[in-house]
């Protein structure tokens, strides 16, 4: 029951209706009777809410688009990785000292590691955006042999710049590589019929992960299962990266199964 001893946390972001954050956390908090509630909140001025967390005192952020690099400038501390990264997408909060993490990166990396070892894989990463950003230096961290690829390709070679990695135009994608990850969003819904790559590059043995969590399975990981790839969907991302986040705010393991199934439950529907 909600009462004045209640931590509270959110996530702030525009828009926000879509997330599945607050039906995933609040849904371990309630299994491990902790005194905690989450929320949502539709963002603008990112200083305001901050200001707001100092003030109410709530425990935790999750911060999403597109608010993950502004929200650092008031922040007072950012974890090392982060701040590498360049977005925070959890904040915590102290006792009133404001602290901001990225478990984007965790979530992505943990998901991998689960299937192969990451050092020497030749790795190509489609997309370099936010999430792109955070898997390319889990990678590099890893030592994986990395690879970017952007249909912007002067965003390719930023980002490629800043990991120390290589990188490419899209056509120059092909089959040669260990691992393929799709960190855009084509392909999630509405635009199920959509994918990130050629299908002809799919081959037997490779490892496809696409952090595309909404359809469960995207054309891509459908595609990639028939052609005989090894593949992981973007829910195993989106429930570790939730996880650490839970573990963050309350020093407790998250029950991964349990958010598991509260949100492919909701997926379903």
């Amino acid at each position: 029951m909600i009462n004045a001893k209640t931590k509270v946390c959110a996530i702030i972001g525009h828009p926000v209706e879509h997330s599945m954050s607050p039906t995933i956390h609040n849904a371990a908090f309630q299994q491990l009777g902790l005194n905690y509630v989450y929320v949502a909140f539709d963002v603008v001025n990112v200083k305001a809410a901050i200001e707001a967390m100092r003030a109410l005192d709530f425990r935790g952020y999750s911060v999403t688009i597109p608010h993950k690099v502004e929200v650092m400038k008031y922040l007072d501390r950012v974890d090392k990785l982060a701040a590498k990264i360049q977005a925070v997408n959890t904040v915590v909060n102290n006792n009133g000292l404001l602290t901001g993490y990225n478990t984007d990166v965790i979530g992505a990396i943990k998901s991998l590691k689960r299937r192969t070892e990451l050092k020497g894989k030749k790795t190509a990463l489609v997309g370099a955006g936010g999430a792109g950003r955070a898997i390319a230096f889990g990678l590099m961290e890893e030592k994986a042999t990395l690879t970017i690829f952007d249909k912007d390709f002067e965003k390719a070679r930023k980002l490629a710049k800043s990991v120390g990695c290589s990188y490419n135009p899209m056509e120059k994608i092909d089959s040669s590589f260990d691992i393929l990850i799709n960190a855009t969003p084509v392909g999630m819904h509405p635009k199920t019929n959509q994918m990130a790559v050629d299908e002809k590059i799919l081959k037997p043995g490779m490892l496809v992960f696409d952090i595309v969590y909404n359809p469960i399975k995207t054309k891509l990981v459908e595609t990639a299962e028939a052609k005989g790839c090894e593949t992981i969907s973007g829910i195993e991302m989106l429930i570790e990266q939730g996880a650490e986040q839970f573990r963050l705010w309350t020093g407790q393991e998250a029950p991964r199964e349990l958010m598991k199934g509260v949100l492919l439950k909701e997926l379903q529907k």
